[in-house]
């Protein structure tokens, strides 16, 4: 039998978004009718209001005068049924959160462990463990700060200062997201200088891979200036372009020079398949990812998750890659209700759909170049 509470929880949430669907089917329907400024709401109410007249404010706030030329931008989408589930672990986790401390701990424990697992199996990354974040960055900014935990014995202690001696050095993709490599830098209290973007191939190869040759020789400069080359971010899937980096090589190059290696980009959701290519495959032997799920999956407000391995739970626990707080487990109760809604066989299909739409449209634009150049072609003949 499901608790009346949980039971009494969906059936609201199914009629919270069935009623902004109607809402919107009604504005699409009756596109003269337009909101005014008066409908925003004000001061709060002494007496309160309603779901309903809530959710009404709500539909008034996204239809508000001052975006009418782009309200095509802000149509609220159909979730679907996987997109309730995602949605309906929020509000489970806000109902979760009040349970008496232990067993809360044990429900937390449990979802942790089973969605870390399910993920570890899914994209073939054996012995992991998960840190889930809202931010994309926010896992990749925790990984920097539990290897500088494990590269400098004290800086428990004695924090900046160990840093003196040796600068630490983090190596990023010059193709890499914009902004990344500040973002790191600022939020771990780094000087710029502790940044390198690493060129990709110009003459040879990809230019969208980093340029391990050239790699090899800025690590072994800075080995020689005394500074402790630390971290390695890589792409399988780079921004715009999805060209991978060449995984194994680096990854050899990260355990000559005892550095960590760090993979994201969407080219890892390839793992699930049961073909995927050798580079990305190598991705499994990194010692971290980032998985964006809800991009891939099409699930809403689900966290992304970093999968690392590390021996010492004390360091992650110190990096704020693990918490104490069963509460903060909870973050993972979206993703956890998600994949089990879609299952195996589900998440793999949605993968696997995704990777045929962006073969077919490689495919279009490689025949529109085509015909962009036999145009030209007969262009300058007819000119000449």
């Amino acid at each position: 039998m499901v608790d009346p509470t949980l039971a009494e929880m969906g059936k609201n949430l199914n009629e919270a978004m069935k009623m902004l669907e109607d809402n919107q089917r009604k504005a699409e329907e009756e596109n003269e009718k337009k909101y005014a400024r008066k409908d925003i709401p004000g001061p709060l109410q002494g007496s309160g209001q309603d779901m309903v007249s809530i959710l009404q404010l709500v539909q008034n706030l996204m239809h508000g005068e001052e975006e009418e030329e782009s309200s095509q931008a802000y149509r609220l989408q159909n979730v679907g049924e996987q997109g309730h589930m995602a949605l309906l672990g929020h509000s489970l986790a806000a109902y979760i959160s009040v349970l008496d401390r232990e067993r809360l701990r044990k429900l937390t424990t449990r979802i942790l462990s089973d969605t870390t697992l399910w993920l570890c199996r899914l994209f073939r990354y054996e012995n992991g463990s998960a840190y889930y974040h809202e931010d994309d960055r926010e896992g990749l900014l925790k990984i920097c700060r539990l290897v500088i935990h494990t590269r400098y014995e004290d800086y428990t202690v004695e924090g900046f200062n160990v840093l003196y001696t040796k600068q630490p050095i983090i190596y990023i993709s010059s193709a890499a997201r914009t902004g990344l490599g500040q973002a790191l830098c600022n939020q771990l209290g780094l000087p710029l200088s502790c940044m390198c973007r690493v060129p990709c191939n110009t003459m040879f190869g990809s230019q969208h891979q980093m340029d391990v040759a050239l790699l090899d020789r800025l690590i072994k400069d800075d080995v020689e200036s005394g500074k402790l080359p630390l971290l390695l971010v890589a792409n399988a899937g780079t921004p715009g372009a999805g060209h991978t980096d060449k995984l194994g090589r680096l990854k050899e190059l990260c355990e000559q020079y005892n550095m960590w290696l760090h993979v994201e980009g969407v080219n890892l959701a390839t793992l699930a398949l049961g073909y995927v290519s050798s580079s990305v495959l190598a991705a499994t032997k990194c010692d971290s990812m980032t998985l964006t799920l809800g991009s891939w999956l099409g699930l809403p407000a689900v966290p992304a998750v970093t999968l690392y391995r590390h021996e010492d739970p004390s360091l992650s626990l110190a990096a704020g890659l693990t918490s104490s707080q069963p509460v903060e487990k909870l973050r993972a109760l979206p993703l956890w209700l998600s994949l089990q809604y879609l299952g195996h066989d589900g998440i793999v299909e949605r993968i696997k759909h995704a990777s045929q739409l962006s073969q077919r449209l490689l495919e279009n634009l490689k025949n529109l170049d085509f015909i962009k150049t036999s145009v030209r072609s007969v262009l300058n003949t007819l000119v000449v």
